[in-house]
C-alpha cells in the first residue's frame, strides 16, 4: 500500500463499540475496528493511514505466539497489565502503562507478546489479564531494516494535556516520544479527569479512540467505552471527559492507496 494525499468532503463518521468485529477465544477478548484476519469488509479495511485498531484483552500465562510481520509501523498501547514482547531483533520487556512502543516491521521481524510478567519477575503466577489497544499504519517507504523504541511517558500524561506519542511527522521529531516510519502520521493520547478536556487536532483524516471510560466529543454527543469516531477534512473539536478517560486520537494527513 502506498500513502497519498486526497480532497474529502468533511465528515465525523461515529463508530459504536457494540458494531466492532470481535474474536474470542478461551484466553482472548479482541475487538477490531477495521476488517482484520477473517472479518472482511471492503468497505471497512482503513481510515487515513490506520489500518488496524485491536482493543485486545488477554488472560494471564497465555498470549500470541511467535508470528510475522513485514512493512508495518505497530504501536502498542497498554491500558491494564504488563505485557511481555520478545522479537528476532533481540528486543524484550515488559510493556506496560505510560510506556509507549513501537515495533517496525521492515523487511520482517518475528515477534511474540505474552501475559506471563510472572515468569520474569519469579513472584508466582498472578490471575490479572492485560488490555492493550494495539494500532497499525502503513510506513511510507518499504523494506527498511525492522527496529524497536519504547518510552516512559507517564509523567507527561499526568498533566491531562494531548500528549504526542508516536509520530513521523518532522514537526514532531523532538516533541513526540517515539518514531514511526511514516511522515504523514501522528498518535496522540490523553487521560482526562471528569471535566478534563483537549482539542483535537485538524487534519485530513483523525480517529479518536475511547478505550477507558466515556467522553462527549463537541458537535456530536456522547462517546462510551470502545466508541470511536472517523473525521474526515474536518478537526478542532473539543473532547471533554464525563468520568476517568483515556483517549487515542491518530492524526493522518494521507490515507493508503491499495
Amino acid at each position: 500500500m502506498a500513502a497519498v494525499t486526497t480532497t474529502r468532503e468533511a465528515s465525523v463518521d461515529i463508530r459504536r463499540a457494540p458494531d466492532r468485529y470481535a474474536t474470542r477465544m478461551s484466553w482472548l477478548d479482541s475487538k477490531h475496528s477495521f476488517s482484520f484476519g477473517h472479518h472482511y469488509a471492503p468497505d471497512n479495511t482503513h481510515h487515513g493511514l490506520l489500518l488496524v485498531n485491536n482493543d485486545d484483552v488477554v488472560a494471564p500465562g497465555t498470549g500470541f505466539d511467535t508470528h510475522p510481520h513485514r512493512d508495518m509501523e505497530i504501536v502498542t498501547w497498554v491500558l491494564d497489565g504488563g505485557l511481555v514482547h520478545q522479537d528476532s531483533t533481540g528486543h524484550s520487556g515488559v510493556i506496560y502503562p505510560g510506556l509507549a512502543q513501537r515495533m517496525s516491521a521492515g523487511t520482517g521481524i518475528l515477534h511474540s507478546e505474552k501475559n506471563d510478567s510472572w515468569r520474569l519477575t519469579g513472584e508466582g503466577e498472578h490471575t490479572d489479564p492485560v488490555h492493550f489497544v494495539q494500532m497499525w499504519v502503513v510506513p511510507d517507504t518499504a523494506g527498511i531494516e525492522p527496529g524497536y523504541e519504547q518510552l516512559e511517558i507517564d509523567g507527561e500524561l499526568l498533566a491531562g494535556g494531548l500528549v504526542p506519542v508516536a509520530s513521523g511527522m518532522e514537526r514532531d521529531k523532538d516533541a513526540a516520544a517515539i518514531r514511526i516510519g511514516n511522515r504523514y502520521a501522528a498518535l496522540h493520547a490523553a487521560r482526562l479527569a471528569p471535566g478534563g478536556s483537549v482539542t483535537l487536532p485538524d487534519a485530513p483524516y483523525l480517529h479518536l479512540f475511547v478505550p477507558r471510560g466515556s467522553v462527549t466529543l463537541e458537535g456530536e454527543g456522547a462517546l462510551a467505552t470502545g466508541d470511536a469516531a472517523r473525521f474526515t477534512a474536518t478537526g478542532g473539536n473539543t473532547v471533554t471527559a464525563t468520568e476517568p478517560s483515556e483517549i487515542l486520537v491518530w492524526e493522518m494527513h494521507a490515507t493508503v492507496r491499495g
